[in-house]
């Protein structure tokens, strides 16, 4: 079967093409919703949005804490104006040494990064900053999905739109809506993380995670 993924893939050119390949590669499962973490999202594009990126990053720093706990290298891809602060994620816990962190000019070059560093099949989790009307061309999608298949890596997308915004493409395999909650009144006030499944091709929609937020303010 996997031949046969990678030559569809390599023939892929349309948005019909790459919704086929999807389908041949992530067949449903059914099971029981899993929180949100690094184990859920093996071997698929994810993309996650928020309004604002604060909620966003915060949940993809969960998922890069969990990876490095686990031993697998990560990776960050950043456009200009991205708010990927350092002092913020070492402060949330992040060790910035074993970090790989790619300033891309452009979004074409974040395209031709995520591609090498999903090739070398050195990283367990590659995280694409993407901010504010991102858009990833379809064929370079469907590359990306049969890297992250192949090496059973984690593709995670950050977007700043509305959760009725369309996601990145037919090849994202989750969709979440990453939200800060705000519990308590203004003088003892406390948050939490939750991020919502608006698409998940899995488990279906629908599901949430809901935890303390951790992190500084910044995140």
């Amino acid at each position: 079967m996997g031949n046969d993924i990678e030559a569809f893939l390599a023939r892929a050119r349309t948005g019909t093409a790459a919704a086929a390949v999807v389908r041949a590669i992530e067949p449903r499962v059914e099971e029981a919703p899993g929180r949100w973490g690094r184990a859920q999202l093996g071997g698929r594009m994810v993309e996650v949005s928020a309004m604002g990126s604060a909620a966003a990053l915060t949940a993809a720093v969960g998922v890069v804490l969990e990876a490095q706990a686990d031993g697998e290298p990560v990776a960050w891809i950043g456009l200009p104006g991205s708010t990927f602060y350092p002092p913020d994620l070492a402060d949330s816990g992040v060790d910035l040494e074993a970090l790989v962190v790619v300033r891309a000019p452009a979004l074409a070059a974040a395209g031709r990064a995520a591609d090498r560093l999903l090739r070398s099949g050195a990283f367990g989790l590659v995280v694409i900053d993407l901010g504010r009307d991102a858009q990833l061309p379809i064929p370079l999608q469907g590359r990306l999905v049969g890297l992250a298949q192949r090496h059973d890596a984690a593709l995670l997308c950050l977007t700043e739109k509305p959760s009725e915004a369309a996601s990145l493409g037919s090849m994202v395999s989750l969709r979440a809506e990453a939200m800060r909650l705000r519990q308590g009144d203004r003088f003892a006030a406390s948050y939490s993380l939750a991020v919502r499944a608006l698409k998940d091709k899995r488990r279906g929609p629908g599901w949430a995670h809901d935890e303390p937020e951790r992190g500084p303010a910044g995140l």
